[in-house]
């Protein structure tokens, strides 16, 4: 395979299943799978584009439900080859593969606050900065100081914070097609103390309230407007609501999981089912948080 020839030094896995790489544990197989250092993806990207071959940036798999038929062409995971910290002062530079439980832990040890409701957010910092990601209150862009991207046109740049375009759930790198490289955040000096008891207090409140005993993406949908997309999908009768192995979680209505053999097809069908009946009971359309990627 050319692409093989072309960059020896890395692994690519043919027909890799993807739900080996997702927190939802769902999705077929990838055409190629190669888990890459940050200094990798520009040339490869542009291999890519040069033969025509897509390309699909993962992280953690963490807020993603891949279709049952796979992914075609090339999967670039930033995993642990792409996960370098830095700490100078108050900033935290992390590469996109960086969890970020990783970078909020590394911002306790130098006594910075800032990050501790980013603490249990199974995600990478790639995948969070994109998403504007959040949680108790705090979110990316309370913290983000650069961000380090390939643009679509294959240059890179460091964008500033306020060039982001940062809502919820949102992001400049979304609507561009931007891959984050890495990103760099400012924080405030903080008692170590003080953010081990933020940190601690957000865990426990996790495991009361989330469903973490059966894989999943996460909140499935986005916060509506003036509600909680929980609540309406509870309001509906819809606890414990079932599509095959996939379910309405009892414990947290605004999560579905994998009950142990769930396919992508059941996971979508329950989405629009609930979708659906929250619509015509509430009036408000739900707007899926979970991203679909590849094939169903």
């Amino acid at each position: 395979m050319e692409i093989k020839k072309k960059f020896p030094h890395i692994n690519f896995l043919e027909k890799e299943p993807m739900s080996r790489h997702t927190t939802f544990r769902i999705g077929g197989p990838a055409g190629l799978f190669a888990s890459v250092q940050v200094a990798d993806v520009a040339p490869l990207v542009s291999y890519c584009k040069t033969h025509d071959i897509p390309v699909t940036i993962l992280g953690n798999g963490s807020n993603v439900l891949v279709g049952d038929q796979g992914i075609e062409g090339l999967v670039l995971s930033f995993g642990k080859e792409a996960s370098a910290i830095t700490v100078e002062g108050n900033q935290i530079r992390a590469e996109a593969g960086a969890l970020l439980s990783q970078v909020a832990n590394a911002a306790l040890e130098h006594g910075l606050g800032g990050l501790a409701f980013a603490a249990g957010i199974p995600g990478t910092i790639g995948g969070a900065v994109c998403m504007n990601a959040g949680a108790y209150g705090g979110e990316m862009k309370d913290v983000l100081q650069e961000v380090r991207v390939l643009r679509a046109d294959g240059r890179i740049e460091n964008w500033h914070a306020e060039d982001l375009d940062l809502s919820y759930r949102h992001s400049r790198m979304m609507e561009e097609g931007a891959i984050v490289l890495s990103a760099t955040m400012k924080l405030h000096p903080q008692e170590t103390g003080q953010i081990k008891a933020e940190m601690d207090d957000y865990r426990i409140r996790r495991q009361a309230k989330q469903p973490l005993e059966y894989p999943s993406a996460g909140s499935t949908f986005k916060r509506p407007e003036g509600y909680f997309a929980g609540k309406l999908i509870m309001d509906a009768g819809l606890a414990g609501y079932r599509v095959g192995d996939a379910a309405v979680s009892d414990k947290h209505c605004g999560f579905v999981v994998n009950l142990g053999k769930a396919t992508a097809t059941d996971v979508r069908g329950l989405m629009h089912d609930v979708s659906d009946r929250v619509y015509a009971q509430f009036g408000v359309h739900l707007e899926p948080e979970v991203r679909f990627v590849g094939n169903f």
